[in-house]
């Protein structure tokens, strides 16, 4: 059975990721892109669906692990009664190739270590044939389905029932090292890893990009480590960044609640082009937008909320029938089918962003603003219509309040851009406009009843997505009726302190199953209580939420409260971006506070 989520450690090369758990076994891992098939599935059922564990053969045998400084190279310590070991997991960055490598070195006494290999290929549907790599000093095992192949060199494994075991003893001073290259099976066999000066490599790189995060305040090792997620998350060849490292975990356990977030949202590139514009990282924020405006060229009727890694489209959502599912979570899903939707917000994200790095800097390229006002041309004729909304409703098309705020806020960055950049627009006719969604967003859009903003026109509802109208500056943190709509959803949307995104348990969002508090709306809410003068109470949630990180200070999608672990996808790219922008509001109103 997997671990629980929290219980997960990730590694990245910056184009895949592996999820290597406290028991020493990467029970996910799929190769040469975020979005391939699996080749270690245990995550999404058991050991037989695909593992890989390394660790002391002594059951009884305990750990601790850390990342090494600021990077994603995990560092397990292994104590048994008769010595003590360490595994450093990695993945080399910059050699261009799909390896990772499990070292382990003898710190005391002497240990006996177990390896126990079982590859799935394609998401767990195909048992490879194998067979003994010859020719070459090292043990070694070529693994090879259809398009796929492996190499795995280190001590050497021995066939079992479909498995591959190893067990060696390492003593003080050894060290052995077992490395896996993924390769397409019509190539050659790619040669060895020099593991040490690919370790010293990859160190080096993480380090230096940590280096340039600028942030100071009481949380700064969580903006760090949370900005070392998206540059985890993000693949590097294309500048797409992953929504999460994983598929299908579930948000509400044993529910149907579970997607494949190893996808670019569009809402999340807007956000994290924004926190990286605000922390110093120009270069990764212009290749970011880059991505962004590759992903949504072309007619604008035909944006998406979401795209593949290098803009990719067509991303069919079907169920898995080789995965059991996390803990029998079913169904297993690949692909997202949300890609279909209509969610209006989309284009508000994008040219809040946007205008962001305009603000920041960084100069309009040949097509992007052309670009932009073709956008804007399809929100002319379109801002009206019903959509799916934030949270990828899959129940009826509603008028959502916060889809028409970021309406609001694509018509006030268009006019902003002409009468502050002087770009080329038709003012008059925008300026119109985004005042008329005002206008319609206080009428219908507001309970004079509840003194709050609502889910969706005409209803008594709210919704944590309403946390964002002083993000986007649709109004202030500290208006009577953002106040208001405040106290609503503490009222209504707080389980246990955290909060939720909306009532699931209504017909709304078309699934009918309940869910756990959103990690990003309960950051949203700090950030709301630090700009509106509750710094204190700001200080409180945001210490709360911080120790709902992992050992390795990871975040997941949800928290249930109720069993205290993390669900959902994970590490969950918004969960960090909303920490990041939690501790940057904390900071400048402690700051504001002292003048």
């Amino acid at each position: 059975m997997a671990l629980n989520i929290e219980d997960y450690a990730l590694i990245s090369d910056c184009h895949s990721a592996a999820l290597v758990g406290l028991d020493g076994s990467i029970d996910w891992l799929c190769l040469p892109r975020f979005d391939s098939a699996s080749m270690f599935g245990a995550l999404l059922g058991n050991e037989a669906h695909g593992r890989w564990l390394l660790a002391p053969e002594d059951p009884s045998a305990t750990c601790t692990r850390s990342y090494m400084g600021d990077t994603f190279i995990l560092k397990t310590v292994w104590t048994t009664s008769t010595g003590q070991v360490e595994v450093i997991d990695f993945m080399p960055h910059g050699d261009r190739r799909a390896d990772v490598v499990r070292w382990v070195r003898g710190l005391s006494g002497s240990v006996k270590m177990i390896e126990d290999v079982r590859i799935r290929f394609d998401y767990a549907s195909t048992v490879p044939w194998v067979r003994q790599l010859t020719g070459e000093a090292t043990h070694g095992l070529i693994a090879v389905a259809g398009p796929d192949a492996i190499v795995m060199r280190g001590p050497r494994l021995h066939a079992s029932d479909h498995r591959h075991i190893s067990e060696f003893v390492v003593e003080a001073g050894d060290y052995v090292d077992v490395q896996l290259t993924w390769f397409p099976s019509h190539r050659k066999i790619p040669a060895p890893t020099d593991v040490a000066a690919a370790y010293l490599r990859t160190v080096a790189w993480w380090d230096d990009w940590a280096s340039c995060c600028t942030h100071e305040g009481p949380f700064h090792a969580e903006v760090v480590r949370s900005m070392l997620v998206l540059r985890a998350l993000t693949h590097e060849a294309t500048g797409g960044i992953v929504a999460a490292a994983t598929t299908s975990l579930p948000e509400s356990f044993g529910g149907n609640r579970n997607w494949d977030y190893r996808y670019v949202w569009l809402r999340d590139a807007s956000l994290a082009l924004q926190v990286l514009l605000a922390h110093g990282f120009d270069e990764e924020a212009k290749g970011w937008r880059s991505w962004l405006l590759r992903a949504v060229a072309g007619d604008p009727n035909d944006v998406q909320i979401m795209y593949g890694l290098a803009g990719e489209r067509r991303l069919r959502e079907h169920e898995s029938t080789s995965l059991p599912g996390y803990r029998d979570s079913f169904p297993v899903r690949i692909g997202n089918a949300a890609v279909d939707q209509f969610q209006l917000d989309v284009i508000g994200e994008v040219m809040v962003a946007l205008h962001s790095a305009r603000e920041a800097g960084i100069t309009e390229s040949a097509f992007s603003w052309p670009l932009q006002r073709a956008l804007m041309a399809f929100l002319e004729s379109n801002w009206h219509r019903s959509d799916q909304g934030i949270w990828e409703m899959r129940g009826p098309a509603r008028e959502f309040t916060h889809s028409r705020v970021m309406v609001w806020a694509a018509f006030d960055r268009a006019v902003r851009g002409i009468t502050e950049f002087g770009l080329e627009g038709p003012l008059v006719r925008w300026t119109a406009l985004r005042d008329q969604v005002r206008r319609d967003i206080d009428d219908r859009g507001f309970s004079t009843t509840r003194n709050s903003y609502t889910q969706f026109f005409g209803s008594e509802q709210v919704d944590a997505s309403l946390l964002a109208l002083p993000q986007v500056g649709f109004c202030a943190a500290t208006d009577p009726r953002m106040l208001g709509t405040v106290a609503a959803i503490e009222a209504d949307l707080m389980r246990d302190g955290l909060v939720m995104r909306y009532r699931s348990t209504g017909a709304t969002d078309g699934l009918g199953s309940d869910e756990n508090p959103f990690l990003a709306c309960s950051f949203w809410l700090v950030e709301q209580y630090a700009a509106s003068g509750r710094v204190d109470d700001a200080m409180t949630l945001m210490t709360r939420l911080v120790d709902l990180t992992n050992d390795v200070g990871l975040l997941s999608e949800q928290y249930d409260v109720t069993h205290g672990h993390q669900a959902g996808n994970t590490p969950q790219a918004l969960s960090h971006l909303a920490l990041v922008r939690a501790a940057d509001a904390i900071s400048t109103a402690r700051r504001e506070t002292q003048l």
